[in-house]
């Protein structure tokens, strides 16, 4: 690793490329970019776990890093350039977010509609609407102990970080595509689906964590 700090080597990363995954055996990915290998485990059992969290707690809290779920419902850091296309994205509540949305997602996005947020919350709800860009998240430690997630609806994130969204959806979700076939995956990796001859390009994809 050069003598430059390890979380502006992801940064930079980040910049250039629009997107980076937290880990993945294949593809761009900020664990990748700190030990220099494709680790097929979880990171935390590797000799650079601590340099690791303190990286990605720092990544976290920076002012051009969002964190979703974008590229294979796995942790995918988005960089401030492309805020625009997945507030418009997330905002936009199409069939592919909505249809067959579980009762407890439904009752949670609802209180995140009326303005009350952040909603902590565990378990198959916030899994679900992560997935379908529903909400922002962020994992919180309780007192107790525990890992909970704090969710916040798209509208409020928008006031807090000062991000507009993109006017047109389709271009929003274009600009999307475009960067994650810039980072080598496939259209198949968002989680809306993609129809026409982008949904044809492909990218090498293994399985990892």
């Amino acid at each position: 690793m050069s003598s430059q700090r390890p979380v502006n080597l992801v940064l930079a990363a980040l910049a250039d490329n629009g997107l980076l995954l937290k880990q993945d055996k294949a593809l761009p990915n900020v664990v990748g970019i700190l030990t220099g290998e494709s680790l097929r485990t979880s990171w935390w059992s590797h000799p650079k776990a601590r340099l690791i969290f303190s990286v990605l707690s720092e990544l976290a809290e920076h002012p051009d890093v969002l964190l979703t779920k974008l590229l294979y419902r796995k942790d995918t850091l988005v960089h401030r350039s492309l805020w625009p296309a997945v507030l418009a994205v997330g905002k936009a509540r199409e069939q592919w977010q909505v249809q067959g949305l579980s009762g407890d997602s439904k009752r949670i996005l609802e209180r995140l509609d009326r303005g009350d947020g952040p909603v902590r919350a565990t378990g198959a709800p916030v899994k679900e609407l992560e997935a379908r860009l529903l909400v922002t998240a962020q994992e919180i430690h309780t007192e107790s102990g525990r890992h909970e997630m704090a969710l916040e609806s798209w509208h409020a994130w928008s006031r807090r970080v000062g991000c507009r969204a993109m006017r047109s959806v389709p271009r929003a979700r274009k600009a999307l595509e475009e960067a994650a076939v810039k980072l080598g995956a496939p259209l198949k990796s968002l989680p809306w689906p993609v129809q026409g001859p982008r949904s044809k390009v492909q990218s090498p994809r293994s399985k990892g964590p």
